[in-house]
């Protein structure tokens, strides 16, 4: 039986639930204590995940910067760098992004429909996987464990964050709250209208709550609901 990994969503966002603004420009939501916690977060992960759409939009790197956790992991006996895992449906991505060109292993998983052109548009790039005729997040998972990955760290952007709580397969939720008011519609917001489970009156667990400078770190348990 396949051991699922644990999944870990990861998010900073504005006081009305933001994760950026409607500007050409990344809005700057964490601050220089909170990005190191970030960093440490991703050095105990297996893997890092983002989806296509925020890996175009914001073209992220997506490293553990810290020398010194880097180390720790190799004395460890783990990779330098966590797996980064990116999913697509639609294959449409760009081998000139910062994610296939800095850190370690790279995984895309996507449909039958899109392997060939993935697997063309990245030449040797990354590792391509298909889980099927669509993107099933139980046989993403599945492919993860499968691949030892039992810690796996969740990016974003939206609808992943969004898809992962409604079908109830996120473990565990990091918020950073930063206080800032963005107020338009057309951003990315941390969730976005869905049928979660146990619907509006569940309570998710709360683990943590902790200022860090500006920012406010809460920690929920989401399968533990009352």
């Amino acid at each position: 039986m396949t051991i699922r990994p644990h999944v870990l969503l990861s998010a900073a966002m504005s006081v009305d639930g933001y994760l950026d603004d409607a500007s050409p420009e990344r809005l700057r939501l964490s601050n220089a204590d909170d990005f190191d916690r970030v960093d440490q977060v991703r050095a105990e992960s297996d893997a890092i995940l983002i989806g296509a759409t925020t890996m175009r939009k914001d073209n992220p790197r997506l490293l553990v910067n810290s020398e010194v956790r880097r180390a720790k992991r190799i004395a460890d006996g783990k990779p330098e760098y966590p797996l980064k895992v990116t999913v697509t449906a639609t294959g449409d991505l760009s081998a000139d992004l910062n994610f296939w060109h800095h850190g370690g292993k790279k995984l895309v998983i996507t449909v039958d429909g899109a392997v060939e052109k993935v697997s063309a548009t990245l030449d040797g790039l990354a590792d391509v996987v298909s889980v099927g005729t669509e993107l099933d997040w139980g046989l993403v998972l599945d492919e993860l464990g499968r691949r030892g990955v039992r810690r796996l760290m969740v990016e974003g952007g939206g609808t992943i964050h969004t898809q992962l709580m409604s079908q109830d397969l996120a473990d565990e939720v990091h918020l950073a709250i930063a206080p800032l008011l963005v107020g338009q519609p057309e951003a990315a917001r941390f969730l976005g209208a869905a049928a979660y489970p146990g619907g509006s009156t569940a309570r998710m667990k709360v683990l943590e709550v902790r200022a860090i400078g500006d920012v406010v770190l809460v920690r929920y348990a989401p399968k533990e609901r009352s």
